[in-house]
């Protein structure tokens, strides 16, 4: 039998970009994918239609990750159905770069709820379930901003640092149970969430000289994933081109 034959996945902010492309990924493998969004519906439906264009099984969810209702709801939703969710990727977040002498505490507080409360949101209730079942692949996204820190972005490398120390936490309350826990953190990756930033002097920062791909991130997470990685946990594995 497959590994992943009904195996059920949960991608955060999956309509677009890195979540995309790891929701695609994941589907490719033969799983169920629950595509999550808040407002992009339309990038959430084509994200479903590229999973099933590979022969996956896809089905949008729409919810605020930042609201712990709505994602409780949302994960019961899925246990309701299928009694388990095997890998959880949480990739979903936002940016909002000031300078934080002008930052207001609107710009910070929405920037951890969405990059940071939600990993504590969407994860409760699937890590409980995984401990039950003896089994389970967590993935969170974090950000070189959250290891080396970028001027402008205090809010989201407070985040993504956030993000790091959950992730290595975590990993060691329930790698008995089968269960491994890792964080991948992308560099500068051609995606929207680049846009507004100076990209010819970001490319020249980067020992490769270019941009990362989705897809050289979502492989990773494919990787991490599978079986064979079974012995890898609390680890946070960069896609960065040598920034960091």
């Amino acid at each position: 039998m497959n590994e992943n034959s009904e195996q059920i996945v949960l991608v955060t902010g999956a309509s677009k970009g890195i979540g995309q492309a790891i929701a695609v990924e994941l589907g490719q493998k033969g799983r169920v994918v629950y595509v999550n969004f808040q407002t992009d519906k339309k990038g959430a439906l084509e994200t479903c239609k590229l999973i099933e264009k590979n022969g996956g099984i896809a089905k949008a969810l729409q919810f605020d990750v930042s609201n712990a209702k709505e994602s409780e709801q949302a994960v019961n939703s899925i246990l309701k159905t299928h009694e388990k969710v095997d890998i959880l990727v949480n990739n979903a977040g936002i940016r909002n770069d000031k300078l934080m002498a002008f930052m207001q505490e609107s710009d910070w507080k929405n920037v951890l709820d969405t990059n940071l409360a939600s990993f504590f949101n969407v994860s409760k209730l699937i890590v409980k379930n995984m401990i039950t079942k003896r089994f389970g692949r967590i993935v969170n996204i974090s950000s070189t901003a959250g290891q080396v820190g970028n001027a402008g972005q205090v809010n989201y490398s407070a985040a993504k640092a956030g993000i790091i120390g959950a992730t290595k936490a975590l990993a060691k309350e329930i790698a008995k149970r089968n269960i491994t826990v890792n964080a991948v953190s992308p560099g500068f990756i051609d995606t929207g969430m680049l846009d507004g930033m100076p990209l010819d002097e970001i490319t020249k920062m980067i020992p490769c000289a270019r941009l990362g791909t989705v897809e050289e991130v979502s492989a990773l997470v494919g990787f991490l994933c599978s079986n064979q990685a079974s012995y890898i946990t609390g680890q946070v594995i960069g896609v960065n081109g040598g920034v960091a």
